[in-house]
């Protein structure tokens, strides 16, 4: 998995499903208002609202982490701000929040897509924490819930060069370990109190 090419495909799939389903969401809502039915008015423009929010903020996300360097890559205000929107959209029904105390880092597009992979362990709602020592970067996964095992385990077995199933699932992490080593970095998990990346 470190040819280029499979990892693009790798993140072409991971957006794709990650946009999929509210862009039906969103032309089933325009299909219902071209039928001028009335009656689920209010329903129809909430789903809309809903749709085009969770749109906005993870095409921004995904933008800044998976596309070319940018100028907001080097804001960490946007950072944090493209990555609590991102989180937002994960789960409402158990929301997601980012605790982001870092002041700079040259390396904001690793800590984003640490975040992503943070989050994918987070199940009933939770913090993803970001904090840095002199040594390194700490992405943590914090919740008050069983934090996903089985996707622990797998992306423990990725960065073991081991292949998960569902392995698109993982792009984030897959382009996160390429551009660490490209960089001199390494990436390791610690499970010792939940679950962290870090950086150093």
């Amino acid at each position: 998995m470190n040819n280029k090419i499979n990892i693009s495909e790798l993140i072409c799939t991971r957006i794709s499903h990650d946009l999929i389903g509210n862009i039906g969401a969103f032309a089933n809502a325009v299909e219902l208002m071209d039928d001028e039915d009335t009656d689920f008015l209010a329903e129809i423009k909430n789903t809309l609202k809903t749709s085009s929010d969770v749109l906005t903020a993870r095409l921004k996300f995904f933008r800044m982490a998976f596309g070319l360097t940018n100028a907001n890559l080097e804001n960490i205000d946007i950072v944090k701000k493209a990555t609590e929107e991102y989180l937002r959209t994960l789960n409402f029904s158990h929301p997601i929040k980012a605790d982001i105390n870092i002041i700079n880092s040259p390396f904001n597009r690793a800590i984003m897509l640490a975040c992503m992979c943070a989050a994918e362990v987070i199940i009933r709602g939770g913090t993803v924490k970001v904090c840095s020592t002199r040594q390194a970067v700490i992405i943590s996964a914090i919740s008050e819930s069983p934090l996903a095992q089985a996707k622990i385990s797998d992306m423990q077995a990725v960065l073991e060069g081991e292949t998960p199933d569902n392995i698109s699932q993982y792009a984030p992490l897959y382009y996160l370990n390429q551009i660490l080593k490209e960089n001199e970095l390494k990436l390791t998990i610690n499970v010792l109190n939940g679950f962290s990346l870090i950086i150093s």
